[in-house]
């Protein structure tokens, strides 16, 4: 697996990001939301919110099984039971709600809370780049980076070290699920104050 650096060589990671398109004037009120699903309804509900006009967001990577003889790629949801929808709930949340698959719309008594701007955009930022990400354990602590050179420069995130492979760990806080991709050492450099996941414009 190749490390995410400047300008390195990328494997690609597949991502399923809808084309719907918020009328002038909605952005603001068109935030990104956590959809949850039914178990493997995830690549179904989003095809129906496509066909539905919404911007819809299914990141995916590839998982390898040893099948008897031989090794299995098989295609996996990065957050499983999750699929992330751009949408203005106070507007349009009742054709999302009835999506077959669609259990719910993440947030605190009954009302939607979006996700934090900055850290969906660090997801989409390394998969549109085609680094390979994988899912990990959900942490919140530990010394944090920030990306110095290439397609990812600006990228901040917590920096880990797993058997002699250095990874940067993104998490999406609302739903406490974190995600790892390798990384050069040599690419980043310490962030001195805690914070989220940022992305420096």
């Amino acid at each position: 697996m190749a490390a995410a650096c400047p300008n390195g060589p990328y494997q690609m990671t597949s991502t399923r990001s809808g084309s719907g398109i918020a009328q002038p004037g909605t952005e603001v009120a068109q935030r990104w939301y956590a959809l949850h699903v039914r178990s493997r309804y995830e690549k179904a509900v989003a095809s129906v919110l496509q066909s539905k006009g919404f911007a819809e967001f299914l990141p995916s990577y590839i998982s390898r099984r040893q099948w008897s003889q031989r090794i299995a790629e098989i295609e996996l949801p990065l957050f499983p039971g999750y699929v992330f929808c751009r949408f203005d709930p106070t507007q349009r949340r009742v054709p999302i709600l009835t999506t077959p698959g669609v259990m719910g719309i993440v947030g605190f008594g009954g009302t939607p809370v979006p996700l934090e701007a900055g850290e969906m955009e660090a997801i989409r930022l390394v998969l549109q780049n085609g680094a390979v990400a994988e899912p990990w354990k959900y942490t919140a602590s530990g010394q944090r980076v920030r990306v110095e050179y290439g397609a990812l420069a600006g990228l901040e995130g917590i920096f880990v070290e797993v058997k002699k492979h250095h990874r940067l760990l993104l998490s999406l806080t609302l739903l406490q699920r974190s995600v790892a991709i390798e990384i050069d050492a040599a690419c980043v450099v310490p962030v001195s104050a805690p914070g989220q996941v940022s992305l420096t414009v």
